[in-house]
C-alpha cells in the first residue's frame, strides 16, 4: 500500500539530523509497534484511495511523511522500505532544529494518541507513580509521612491512566466505524 525510499546514515546533511532521526524512528516504531526505517523520508509511492483516508491529520507543512507513516501501520496497511542512497544535501537546511524537532515530537505524539492512546498514556502515568512512590518513600523515611505531593503524584497518575482508557475505547469505536 505504501513504499518508502529509506535514507542511508551517508544521505543525511550532518551528524546530528542522523541522531534526531534515529529517535523520531525508534519512537514512531514503539508508537507503531512495526519497525519504522525512515519516517521523515519524503521518497514514497502509495496507493491515493488509501492515502485520501488521512488527509484530515495531515498537517500543513513538511511533516506529511511523519504523519501518514503511522497512519498507514495503525490501520494495518501494508508499508515496505527500500534502501536508497541519495547525495549528501548541501546547502542550508530550512528546518529549525528546536522549533521543527519538537513539532515533530508533537505529531508522532499526536498521531500515536490518535491511534494507540494507550502506548502515550501508560508509559506517562506509570512515569508519575513511580516518580509518586519515590517521593513518599523519600518523605517517608526522611520525615516519617506521607506528604500531599506524593497524594497529587498517585491520583495524577491514576487519572492519566483513565484518561489513556477512555481514548483507547474511543479510538476502537472510531476506528471500527471508519472499517464498516
Amino acid at each position: 500500500d505504501m513504499v518508502v525510499g529509506a535514507r542511508d546514515t551517508e544521505s543525511q546533511a550532518d551528524s546530528f539530523r542522523d541522531f534526531a532521526n534515529g529517535i523520531y524512528n525508534r519512537l514512531a516504531s514503539t508508537i507503531t509497534g512495526h519497525r519504522i526505517l525512515d519516517l521523515t523520508s519524503g521518497f514514497r509511492a502509495v496507493n491515493a484511495r488509501k492515502f485520501r483516508e488521512f488527509l484530515y491529520l495531515l498537517p500543513n507543512g513538511f511533516s506529511y511523511p511523519t504523519t501518514c507513516t503511522m497512519a498507514f501501520f495503525r490501520a494495518g496497511y501494508s508499508v515496505g522500505y527500500i534502501p536508497i542512497q541519495t547525495g549528501r544535501r548541501l546547502g542550508s537546511s530550512h528546518i529549525s532544529l528546536v522549533k521543527d524537532g519538537i513539532r515533530f515530537l508533537v505529531i508522532i505524539f499526536k498521531v500515536g494518541s490518535l491511534y494507540s492512546p494507550l502506548k502515550i498514556f501508560l508509559p506517562a502515568s506509570a512515569g508519575l507513580f513511580l516518580t509518586g512512590c519515590g517521593y513518599y518513600f523519600y518523605t517517608f523515611v526522611t520525615q516519617g509521612r506521607f506528604t500531599n505531593m506524593s497524594a497529587v503524584l498517585f491520583i495524577t497518575a491514576i487519572v492519566v491512566f483513565l484518561i489513556g482508557l477512555v481514548s483507547e475505547q474511543v479510538t476502537t469505536l472510531m476506528y471500527k466505524d471508519n472499517r464498516d
